[in-house]
């Protein structure tokens, strides 16, 4: 039981398109029936072009964010050049694997552009997928209804950006765990960028 209310509370989506990747969340934490807090950010640059977003628990999510950024930095200080979002994506794997019988109580998206655009999902356990496009959290069910629906190989960044919002917003509508708002990144080959509210606004009126 203590499991289960520790791992509610939030949806999460990645998009892979055309020119770049979309990740997104709502900003909704909750423990148990309560909403702790509307504003919570649950997606994170790790480098230049890589993000990561995780559904579960804020402070191993926290957690997990310190340690990538740490390896992100030891690995372009040794190898001369950034991470490819596969190796992120394996190093998220590992740790993760490696830290299964005290686990961090999350679920994993990893997305950026190095090359060309990659997304993977990795659970707690340390199992990783590669994906187009995928949905993780709570509200997961309805997010991934809307993407089904409605994704494409060829998507442009921009039509991915308000398929990701729709996505969060389906969650939103039926989901009691998920709410208060949507922080959105997009990792392209110029680089990592957060969507300001009002660029949303705009893109969505």
């Amino acid at each position: 039981m203590w499991l289960a209310e520790k791992l509610k509370g939030t949806t999460t989506v990645g998009i892979v398109c055309k020119n770049g990747v979309v990740l997104a969340a709502d900003r909704r934490a909750s423990l148990g029936n309560m909403v702790l807090s509307e504003n919570v950010t649950k997606v994170f640059r790790i480098d230049d072009h890589l993000a990561i977003a995780g559904a579960g628990s804020v402070g191993d999510i926290l957690s997990l964010v310190r340690l990538l950024r740490a390896e992100a930095r030891l690995y372009r200080a040794r190898v001369g050049r950034e991470m490819s979002v596969k190796a992120l994506a394996t190093l998220t794997s590992n740790i993760l694997h490696g830290s299964r019988f005290m686990p961090y109580f999350g679920w994993f998206l990893i997305a950026g552009h190095t090359g060309k655009p990659g997304l993977y999902s990795v659970d707690m356990a340390g199992g990783v997928t590669e994906d187009r496009f995928t949905a993780a959290g709570s509200g997961m069910e309805f997010a991934f209804s809307i993407l089904e629906e409605h994704y494409r190989d060829d998507i442009p960044l921009v039509e991915g950006v308000k398929l990701a919002l729709k996505a969060i917003g389906a969650a939103t509508r039926r989901d009691v765990f998920t709410g208060g708002g949507v922080t959105l990144v997009t990792v392209t080959e110029e680089g990592y960028k957060e969507w300001t509210e009002e660029e949303l606004k705009a893109l969505s009126g």
